[in-house]
């Protein structure tokens, strides 16, 4: 089979890798003269790891972010808000946090031996015929056909509605900042730190190992705010801000310093995407593209990378790839639409200026974090192990 994929992203380049690796000719066409990572770090579930192993590509990647055990939160007096353990859902079980461009390094390296043909500065303008699809690109050349293309150009998608028509992707009105740091004395080892004035305020600092400079002990220090703000960020005062961050979270000093300009940050907005069907044809939308969502349970990039494994694995000899890319939805709609809707009903607890939402997660979140059974509950949705139905084999940790 001749597949076609858009995008060299998380999603994109682990779509090919799969499909490559089952026997198919895979060409990857990404917009970028140079292939980059967007962002700063990320926090790798159990669900994703176990992707990645059926990649061939987990040992790589331990060996490149750094272990984290639980997440907490906290408010302004130092009451903890949030408290969830791996150890709460399986004992030994961990998440990993990573640089962006470590995790890109290891997939963009495999490419090569895994056959798949990349082909940068191909920006994909417009599909023709979804039946074998044909990609024209913004010099209008055509290229094509394929069985099957594979649109994996993330939340922002230019290529979506040529997919589904009706598709909404609205902006959150909150987004973030974000940079990396060196904590040589591991002070934020271990765990997804967090700290909230109410809903209006959150700040992050998530342990990723080794940046793609090799350069150890590293963290990605995260601050929310509405995107409204965002210009005003980077053309403002980074003296100020850091005044105020002190203020919030007094033990990340020692972070701060080391940030020069806000040019030390990227910037970071999402969306909410509703597609309805993720295919039409030979074509089908994975990762952000099909399913964005705000990063409150922080599993976009591990949903992607398990659809790029289950739409390799959905693809079979005797069955047309239209019915196989609508089977291979129903699977992961029973896993994609739950965090959906638990990413959108947690969001105004997070990132909102209200205060009714924040006063109920101050409110019930802590007591509940103690009772056992939920709390092997909230593990589990954690993880990105919960799904309404049967986890393939392969990719239970």
């Amino acid at each position: 089979m001749r597949a076609a994929v858009v995008g060299c992203g998380v999603a994109g380049m682990a779509a090919a890798l799969s499909l490559a690796r089952r026997g198919h000719v895979v060409t990857l066409f990404e917009a970028f003269d140079r292939p980059q990572p967007l962002g700063s770090g990320l926090l790798l579930q159990p669900s994703g790891l176990a992707a990645l192993r059926v990649l061939g590509l987990a040992e790589a990647v331990l060996a490149l972010g750094a272990r984290v055990e639980r997440l907490e939160g906290r408010d302004l007096s130092g009451r903890r808000i949030l408290d969830m353990a791996y150890a709460d859902w399986r004992p030994g079980a961990f998440g990993l946090g990573i640089h962006r461009g470590s995790l890109f390094q290891v997939l963009h390296g495999a490419l090569a031996s895994a056959g798949v043909d990349l082909r940068t500065g191909q920006e994909i303008d417009r599909i023709e015929d979804s039946a074998r699809p044909r990609l024209v690109d913004a010099r209008g050349e055509v290229h094509g056909p394929f069985d099957l293309a594979v649109i994996a150009d993330g939340s922002a998608s230019r290529l979506r509605g040529q997919v589904r028509p009706k598709a909404r992707a609205a902006l959150y009105p909150w987004g973030a900042v974000w940079a990396n740091a060196r904590d040589p004395e591991g002070r934020f080892a271990d765990a997804l730190h967090q700290r909230y004035d109410a809903a209006s305020t959150m700040m992050g600092v998530l342990p990723v190992g080794r940046g793609p400079d090799g350069a150890g002990n590293q963290v990605s220090l995260f601050w929310s705010l509405p995107l409204a703000e965002m210009e005003g960020f980077f053309a403002g005062d980074l003296d100020g801000w850091k005044a105020r961050a002190r203020e919030v979270w007094p033990e990340t000093a020692p972070l701060l310093e080391g940030f020069a300009s806000p040019a030390a940050f990227s910037r970071a907005s999402y969306r909410d995407v509703t597609v309805g069907r993720w295919s039409r044809g030979g074509l089908t939308l994975i990762g952000d593209a099909a399913h964005g969502t705000s990063p409150q349970l922080g599993q976009g990039a591990n949903l992607a990378l398990i659809d790029a494994v289950e739409l390799a694995e959905r693809l079979t000899p005797n069955r047309s790839i239209a019915v196989s890319l609508t089977r291979f939805q129903a699977g992961r709609r029973r896993q994609t639409e739950p965090y959906q809707l638990a990413s959108r009903a947690l969001t105004p607890l997070f990132q909102s200026s209200g205060r009714l939402g924040p006063w109920v997660r101050d409110q019930l979140f802590a007591p509940l974090s103690k009772v056992p059974g939920l709390r092997r509950i909230s593990a589990t949705v954690l993880t990105g192990m919960l799904r309404l139905g049967r986890t393939p084999p392969n990719l239970r940790p």
